[in-house]
């Protein structure tokens, strides 16, 4: 068997030329865009005109290079894994079961809220479309039926598995990312760099405090690490030795980041001279985004019917594609429970995908009926994403003798981006 640190390195160079790029790289590399493509570039410009543009700015500067510089050490460092199968299983093999299963219950938080980020904007934001639109009087996402009826739908499609992704997620995420480029463009008649507040800040704290506040919305304007360890995974499935399959999963990651890079930023600057403070405030306050918002105080019919098309297919297709690594932590989970106390047959894996879709829609439908802030929920929860995407994998790669060849400065850098992240909350109390 390939050696899978210093294969990776050795194809990355000259023999990368040899593994050709297919169809099924492509279908990885879209649902990665799809992924990214999510609650974070619906939140992002309302923080962004929240908090003006040198805050946003130096989160950005932080947040881009950082989601580069983790996506590769999450990558590598879960692939060097013997058996590679669902995420408790490569921490356990690393740490050990009791590890295994703290970890896993952590990144499990992590993919949770994010499923419910998605899962309450998606059902906000359709129901206020259909209330701009004349459809209904007032928003349907106050009802118990509404909620349930769209995520039930959703967690129907999304449980089938990757290749039924790859044909219904496919063509959403190619019309979300032509829509976001679009969009970008056609609200250039309605930029005023007037909205746009070059305020000095009013101390060196104060902005760190800011940019610490708006780095998870930088940071998940763009990222996918919660697809990675099911990309990497299928990957290991079709492809024999070890090492290209490494290599093919990073390829993907990297054409992804950077088409991402380049639309969402060019979609969020344009979103930000188009939009001002109060309406940015006001949207949080009414628990919208901004595309939803941009539906609500934009003159013209095409700003309102791209806004709508972006924000439903934008956060339907985050959502199939999330639900693959959601779905790889709970079985993880459940086998790491289960294979202490019995022996796992055939009619345990045949009812469990069903189990788990019925208790995902029941515990979603219960938190967008809940009405909880997505916002808020975002700056909150931001900790579980510093644990799981960044100082886990520099933890694997500083402990885990096998992994020092990915020992870097972008492993520092990794590292401190994590603790920024995790300390969004502690600066949220400070807030003013």
């Amino acid at each position: 068997m390939t050696n899978i640190g210093g294969g990776t390195v050795r194809l990355e160079g000259a023999l990368s030329e040899r593994i050709p790029f297919t169809a099924y790289d492509a279908g990885w590399v879209v649902l990665c865009i799809g992924m990214a493509i999510g609650s974070g570039i619906v939140f992002m410009p309302l923080q962004m005109g929240i908090k003006g543009i040198w805050t946003s700015v130096a989160a950005i500067l932080i947040a881009y290079p950082a989601v580069y510089f983790l996506s590769k050490l999450f990558i590598r460092s879960l692939s060097a894994s013997g058996q590679c199968s669902n995420y408790t299983g490569i921490i356990t093999e690393y740490l050990g079961k009791n590890w295994g299963i703290l970890l896993s219950v952590v990144y499990f938080v992590n993919l949770t809220k994010s499923m419910f980020a998605y899962s309450a904007t998606i059902t906000h934001d359709a129901g206020s479309y259909l209330q701009v639109f004349g459809v209904t009087q007032q928003s349907l996402a106050s009802t118990y039926w509404f909620p349930i009826a769209i995520i039930t739908f959703l967690v129907a499609i999304a449980s089938r598995g990757e290749r039924l992704l790859f044909k219904v997620s496919g063509p959403l995420i190619i019309v979300k990312l032509s829509v976001v480029i679009f969009l970008g463009v056609s609200m250039i008649p309605y930029w005023n760099f007037g909205n746009i507040e070059f305020i000095r800040p009013q101390s060196a704290i104060r902005f760190i405090q800011d940019v610490t506040l708006s780095l998870p919305f930088a940071v998940f304007s763009i990222v996918y690490t919660q697809i990675l360890n099911p990309m990497n995974v299928a990957f290991r499935k079709v492809e024999s030795d070890p090492a290209i399959a490494t290599y093919r999963a990073l390829r993907a990651g990297r054409y992804a980041y950077m088409i991402l890079v380049v639309s969402v930023l060019f979609f969020a600057f344009s979103f930000l001279f188009s939009i001002t403070a109060e309406e940015a405030r006001t949207a949080v306050a009414q628990n919208i985004s901004a595309l939803a918002l941009a539906a609500r105080v934009m003159p013209g019919s095409s700003v309102k019917v791209l806004s709508m098309v972006l924000n439903i297919v934008a956060i339907m297709s985050a959502f199939l594609g999330l639900y693959l690594g959601f779905s790889d932590a709970l079985k993880g989970i459940v086998i790491n429970v289960a294979d202490r106390f019995m022996s796992r047959g055939t009619t345990f894996d045949r009812i469990f995908p069903a189990a788990m879709a019925m208790v995902s829609v029941v515990i979603l439908s219960a938190w967008v009926i809940a009405n909880v802030s997505s916002m808020a929920l975002i700056q909150w929860t931001a900790p579980t994403f510093g644990i799981v995407s960044c100082l886990i994998p520099c933890y694997l790669v500083i402990r885990v003798p096998a992994l020092k060849q990915f020992r870097s400065v972008s492993l520092w850098f990794v590292a401190l981006t994590g603790i920024l992240v995790i300390a969004a909350p502690l600066f949220k109390l400070f807030e003013r």
